[in-house]
């Protein structure tokens, strides 16, 4: 398990990982909704996750939003960089009832985000709008090459759930162990 704290005025964050795990979680973000995502990212990805964020959430959710998905790309990248002995690319498609979202992904070193996801209003008290904040500041920090994208659906809550599924499913696919790759590149570094 590694560790990352971040505090700013905003937000206090302390998250804990294991990207060798088995799926675990402890989550306390102050927003319902992202807790109950991230409980289900890390039993996909089996990564264990131990999640402390105090936020200004009586403004709105998007200072902890953004910011755990910040300390969470960061602590990423520190446990998997360099990338060796991995698959390195990883993709899933994920349903759940009406809703399928695919996410393919590159553990590239170099962060680039395609989200095409559209979605508006709340679900609950949750502004769908955040969604797209989470996963831009994590791949960024993270350092990975990710296209998230709704193939089909109605209900926010069923599409929000399958995009962060299928970003766990990728992930999870694309850290399984290949140790006949060393480095996988033909460029020798990640």
């Amino acid at each position: 398990m590694i560790t990352k704290t971040r505090k700013t005025k905003e937000t206090d964050i302390t998250i804990s990982l294991d990207v060798a795990g088995t799926g675990k979680s402890s989550i306390d973000t102050g927003v319902g909704f992202l807790d109950h995502m991230l409980e289900s990212f890390a039993k996909h990805s089996l990564i264990d996750l131990e999640i402390s964020c105090v936020g200004d959430t009586h403004i709105d959710d998007h200072h902890s939003v953004e910011d755990v998905g910040i300390v969470l790309g960061a602590l990423f990248a520190e446990a998997i960089y360099p990338v060796q002995n991995m698959e390195r690319f990883g993709s899933a498609n994920i349903v759940m009832d009406e809703a399928c979202v695919s996410c393919d992904l590159d553990l590239s070193n170099r962060p680039y985000l395609v989200y095409e996801v559209e979605l508006s209003g709340k679900v609950g008290q949750f502004d769908t709008e955040l969604v797209e904040e989470f996963f831009r500041a994590f791949v960024l920090n993270a350092r990975i090459s990710t296209h998230i994208i709704a193939l089909r659906g109605r209900n926010r809550h069923h599409i929000i759930e399958a995009s962060f599924k299928a970003l766990a499913v990728a992930l999870r696919r694309a850290m399984a162990e290949n140790k006949r790759t060393g480095i996988p590149s033909t460029k020798e570094v990640l």
